[in-house]
């Protein structure tokens, strides 16, 4: 922070444009590249503006020939990148799970989509309800677009079946304040043309992420992470830590009488596990015990109540485990 390498200053105080800024992008990019296996004919972008920043650009950008695009509404965040969409072309919504709060996936008919659709978004993992997509969906020749900001670098993804991936780095990438896009080259250059300048793909790509200064120590963060996670073995290996975590968690709510999983089955997430007592005040208490104990942040997001628990990949399996006694503690003290 206060001094990188022997270029006495700070990243936070070097040019964008330095050599040694410049050895921290391609670092970053080729260690991402790496670790996801994103094939030559794609481009990574580090941008800023959050994930919902890409609720806007990505239908600025791709949704450019026929004016159209297919979603699926499996939360919050898909329900905000719908309402954007249909600010610039016609919105099919596929399927949704908003009938019951958004505890599962819908289960997906490929007749109901549009194979004229410019793309097919989803969200891959839902943080306040819980869920993922355990298979992706078969769009065919329509661009799959992913909101991977809650599971990217979790498990492995095959690259090659996006079109285009965008995620915030905070879940798991790094510090808020970068926003990394992979994008497949041929689907950047037809934005529309009321697109603004700072939200055009083509432009970043040509200008390497740099057409203004980029959020350098944020990137410079994000780099340190996959070099960790190259360290540790790559993303096969965290995948098998993420769901050893997660089974830690969700064997101990299914086999409990008072606290339980509010998602079931294959639609679980690896990284969002919620959970209930079925009481507001023994949940409210749990809440308060538990950050005493240490454990914070445990509070369940205001649509669905209770309790949530994000392991992301900087959670240890000592973390979880701790936590399974705490619960275990407080089932035996509250029964």
């Amino acid at each position: 922070m206060l001094c990188y390498g022997t270029s006495g200053m700070s990243v936070m105080e070097m040019s964008h444009r330095s050599k040694d800024f410049m050895s921290i992008l391609d670092s970053a990019e080729n260690n991402l590249r790496e670790l996801m296996q994103v094939p030559d004919n794609y481009k990574i972008l580090f941008l800023q503006g959050g994930a919902s920043s890409q609720f806007g650009m990505v239908p600025l950008n791709l949704m450019n020939k026929n004016n159209k695009a297919d979603y699926v509404n499996t939360g919050t965040w898909a329900t905000k990148a719908i309402k954007e969409a249909k600010r610039y072309g016609k919105v099919n919504v596929v399927a949704s799970s908003e009938d019951t709060t958004f505890n599962y996936i819908p289960k997906l008919d490929a007749a109901t989509f549009d194979k004229e659709a410019d793309y097919f978004h989803i969200t891959t993992n839902n943080t306040i309800y819980g869920t993922r997509f355990h298979e992706l969906p078969d769009t065919g020749e329509v661009p799959l677009i992913g909101d991977m900001s809650s599971d990217i670098l979790s498990k492995k993804y095959d690259v090659s079946k996006f079109g285009l991936i965008y995620a915030g780095a905070q879940k798991n990438l790094g510090a808020a304040g970068v926003t990394v896009v992979i994008i497949r080259e041929d689907l950047a250059g037809n934005q529309m043309d009321i697109t603004p300048t700072m939200f055009n793909y083509k432009l970043f790509i040509d200008n390497g992420s740099m057409y203004n200064t980029p959020p350098t120590f944020g990137i410079y963060m994000c780099g340190l992470v996959f070099q960790w996670l190259k360290d540790m073995g790559g993303v096969e290996v965290i995948e098998k830590i993420n769901i050893e975590k997660a089974n830690t968690l969700y064997n101990y709510l299914d086999e409990s009488t008072f606290f339980s999983s509010t998602v079931q089955g294959n639609d679980r997430s690896v990284m969002n596990i919620p959970f209930v007592t079925g009481n507001e005040e023994l949940d409210s208490k749990f809440i308060k015990e538990a950050t005493a104990a240490g454990f914070v942040q445990l509070k369940g997001h205001r649509s669905v109540g209770g309790m949530r628990a994000s392991i992301y990949n900087a959670i240890q399996l000592e973390g979880v485990q701790k936590l399974v006694d705490f619960m275990k503690n407080f089932e035996t003290n509250n029964s």
